[in-house]
């Protein structure tokens, strides 16, 4: 194992995670292949044991390697060039609807002073017509979010705002065509369902189990649109699996498919970090990326975007680039400041070290 720490990258063990996690997929390390030893790899690299076991623990956590008691750590993630065998199939397991998280609420006295700050720093350029695609300002500042937070290499002119998920939902539909056939998850959030029957768009209902969509079903489905909740979906709360989120851009790899990436409230994950997204970790630059600030600041925030693989940028200029934006122009200032000074991220921390807390209680 010869990995090259940059010791002034930090942190150090988000740099060991992506290593090993690009050598299990590549599968250098097969599946059930053992890794070294905390100790070990600690020496090797020359960095603390703790290093290397938050970087072992983020692995746990995303599906990719297990801990055996008194064996050490395993590989589990299975790479295919299909999918689940019969005998895998075997062992996934119809789910049950599951209660949705309540959060606490973000900090009424910091929205109070954001905006008292954007009428202070804007004055009448609150007045102004926000850009078709939202304002470079907040498109911008949720770039930076994603490049810093999910490793999202993106560009801003890549983002489109609009005025939460039912609104892009539509924008996809006309920008994808309504004779594609779409998959969805089942059960899903009622209003995907709703928005596409409301469209007249082709759509077949995909299954899920414990670890995400039936591969049966996805093997033989003839959508070549894929909706996914992979991080939780409602009303189940499943999240995918690492296994599953690589089997759902195996599925991608044809010719003409696309992903739906719908990752709502996937800040609130208690792992180390949160999931990684299917836009991140495809190769295809197929996958649309869409998220909302509805859970993460207040549903009355009627704010949401996607990101579109470069692939697609050109025809929704072409098709929907005349579109207006939505969103009022002071609404996504209030909300790039939020982003751009830090208050965003410390709400979305102290929220999660409180649901880690509310878990280690259990």
């Amino acid at each position: 194992m010869k990995y090259k720490i940059d010791f002034d990258l930090h942190p150090i063990y988000m740099q060991i995670y992506r290593f090993i996690r690009e050598d299990i997929i590549r599968e250098i390390y097969p599946y059930n292949t053992k890794l070294p030893s905390k100790r070990l790899l600690a020496e090797e690299l020359a960095v603390s044991t703790i290093t290397v076991e938050h970087a072992y623990a983020l692995l746990c956590d995303e599906g990719y390697i297990e801990s055996r008691e008194r064996s050490g750590f395993f590989v589990i993630f299975l790479k295919s060039d299909g999918f689940a065998t019969p005998a895998e199939v075997r062992t996934q397991h119809s789910i049950l609807p599951q209660n949705r998280h309540t959060y606490p609420d973000f900090p009424f006295s910091v929205l109070c002073k954001t905006m008292r700050k954007v009428l202070s720093d804007y004055a009448e350029g609150i007045f102004e017509k926000s850009p078709n695609a939202g304002c470079a300002e907040l498109r911008e500042a949720i770039k930076n979010y994603l490049i810093r937070n999910r490793g999202m290499r993106i560009e801003s002119d890549q983002i489109i705002i609009g005025s939460g998920a039912e609104y892009l939902y539509g924008l996809i539909i006309m920008l994808l065509g309504k004779n594609r056939i779409y998959g969805i998850e089942s059960p899903s959030y009622k209003k995907i369902e709703q928005t596409y029957s409301a469209a007249e768009a082709h759509y077949e209902l995909l299954p899920l189990f414990q670890n995400g969509i039936d591969s049966v079903a996805l093997l033989k489905t003839k959508a070549d649109v894929l909706h996914t909740t992979p991080y939780r979906n409602f009303p189940t709360g499943i999240t995918a699996t690492a296994n599953k989120r690589h089997e759902y851009i195996r599925w991608s790899k044809q010719n003409g498919r696309i992903i739906i990436e719908d990752d709502y409230e996937s800040e609130f994950s208690v792992s180390s970090k949160p999931e990684d997204t299917l836009f991140a970790l495809s190769d295809y630059d197929n996958v649309i990326y869409m998220n909302t600030f509805s859970k993460t600041i207040s549903p009355a925030l009627r704010i949401g975007y996607m990101v579109l693989p470069k692939s697609l940028m050109l025809d929704f200029e072409k098709k929907l680039g005349f579109y207006s934006c939505p969103v009022p122009t002071f609404e996504q200032f209030v909300l790039a400041e939020l982003i751009n000074s830090g208050d965003f991220e410390r709400h979305i921390n102290r929220v999660r070290r409180t649901l880690r807390k509310k878990i280690d209680k259990i």
